[in-house]
């Protein structure tokens, strides 16, 4: 054995002794975050990688689309009020209920309505798919997998009392894996949520109650239809609002701030001055 090949085999358990094996997540992180610090890993990858690690830990429920956001169609809906919907929400399914959300029957696909040859003798139930239901607390990681196996792209999400708790779909799980990789208005982490803007204004969870928005805005919106601020917002435009879009009800602006397809999840609240 020459001197090069010692000197080799040296440097190799050198560097097996200094460079260990992260024992938990959290040291795999930091030293990910260590290799993009030193431009051996781009941003985007790191963000995927952190992505693909929390969805092994979330649940459904952490993603889902709440009931009061869904957007369904009714078993007795004309195939007039199933194409505006299509239209008004650009979504490609829809949960078919009859007459409650709790009734789910099936999935309409909007694709589907493109082979509707007569519109007299059309009927919602000839063109359903079936259904398929999950609990709340399955982990995301698992139903991406059961997404891919299945070619399924939506289910419906039950609670432990079988009632419908929300839907989601394979592209809300993708985007816990390649969404944004740092967003200045994604504060999901903390309990509140309603939060002093730093450019002025509040930054209010799309989640938050009407009630509890109304505490702290001295405002008098009514949750008779809506239980939340987010559902407010969709109600009044009848759609799912782009990003950055600005919304005036009652004399209160509302900028969304974070949205995707099919929920919001952050808005910028701007209260008029009061008269002195």
């Amino acid at each position: 054995m020459d001197i090069t090949t010692r000197n080799a085999g040296f440097l190799e358990r050198l560097s097996a002794l200094l460079v260990r094996e992260p024992e938990d997540r959290e040291q795999l992180i930091k030293l990910l975050r260590s290799a993009h610090q030193r431009n051996l890993l781009a941003a985007d990858a790191l963000g995927i990688i952190e992505g693909a690690l929390s969805a092994s830990e979330m649940s459904v429920r952490e993603v889902m689309v709440p009931r009061l956001q869904m957007e369904v169609v009714d078993i007795d809906d004309s195939l007039s009020e199933i194409v505006a919907r299509v239209n008004t929400t650009a979504h490609s399914r829809f949960p078919v209920i009859d007459g409650d959300r709790d009734n789910v029957l099936g999935i309409l696909l909007a694709k589907d309505l493109l082979r509707v040859e007569q519109a007299d003798r059309f009927n919602v139930r000839d063109w359903l798919r079936p259904a398929v239901f999950i609990p709340e607390f399955k982990r995301l990681d698992v139903l991406l997998r059961e997404f891919r196996v299945s070619r399924n792209h939506m289910a419906i999400v039950i609670d432990e009392y079988a009632g419908i708790a929300g839907l989601i779909t394979i592209e809300d799980v993708l985007e816990q894996i390649v969404g944004d990789i740092e967003d200045e208005y994604d504060f999901d982490e903390t309990d509140e949520n309603i939060q002093v803007d730093h450019a002025g204004g509040h930054r209010v969870k799309a989640q938050t109650t009407v009630g509890e928005f109304n505490e702290a805005f001295a405002t008098t919106f009514s949750d008779d239809k809506c239980q939340t601020v987010g559902g407010l917002v969709l109600r009044h435009l009848g759609r799912v609002p782009r990003h950055n879009e600005t919304v005036d009800i009652e004399g209160i602006c509302f900028q969304v701030l974070r949205v995707d397809s099919r929920r919001i999840y952050t808005l910028l609240v701007h209260q008029p001055p009061v008269a002195a």
